[in-house]
């Protein structure tokens, strides 16, 4: 019976191990947003790029902090896809919202966004997919870890550093994990 810690699910994060050299998935925080039998999606929490929400979908840009960037949630349609998390408000988002955490669901961006409905938003192009059981296989091949997701992690104030604070909060041998195997 496979440990429960281990299963990938909506919601869960998988974190790159340091062995993971792959250089789209390097240190890589991602929350998996739909996991099943025909595979898995999701976004790269910590891949910020050089481009604002603001110039892109200027009317998103108000849930997101001045200046916030576009993040790139992986290597699947970069560029094309857009996808939307959103800290939901009291009304938990409305119909055009899938709950992905406690307080944070994935919308739809053609939707207009209300400030009644989202408190903030985070916005990815692209997206990271695995096929059936390649994410399994990549899990065991010990690849990634598989961890609890939060909010925070989420709308990190410091989203070059989340891979390094999800780690650690792990507690135990999750804080003496070096960023470059080699030097062990």
């Amino acid at each position: 019976m496979p440990d429960l810690l281990d299963i990938p699910r909506r919601g869960r994060l998988v974190v790159a191990t340091p062995t993971l050299t792959d250089p789209n998935f390097a240190h890589a925080v991602v929350l998996l947003l739909d996991h099943g039998d025909q595979g898995a999606l999701g976004v790269i929490l910590n891949r910020p790029s050089s481009v604002e929400v603001a110039t892109i979908m200027p009317e998103w840009a108000r849930l997101a902090a001045p200046g916030d960037p576009l993040f790139v949630g992986g290597p699947v349609q970069a560029g094309e896809a857009l996808i939307g998390l959103a800290r939901s408000g009291p009304g938990g988002g409305g119909a055009a919202a899938q709950p992905i955490l406690p307080g944070v669901v994935a919308v739809e961006l053609s939707a207009t966004p209300s400030t009644a409905q989202f408190l903030a938003a985070r916005v990815f192009t692209g997206y990271a997919g695995w096929g059936a059981g390649q994410l399994e296989t990549e899990i065991a091949d010990g690849g990634w870890f598989v961890l609890d997701g939060r909010a925070e992690d989420v709308f990190a104030d410091n989203p070059d550093g989340l891979w390094r604070t999800v780690l650690a909060r792990q507690g135990g041998i999750f804080t003496a994990v070096p960023d470059d195997p080699s030097f062990n």
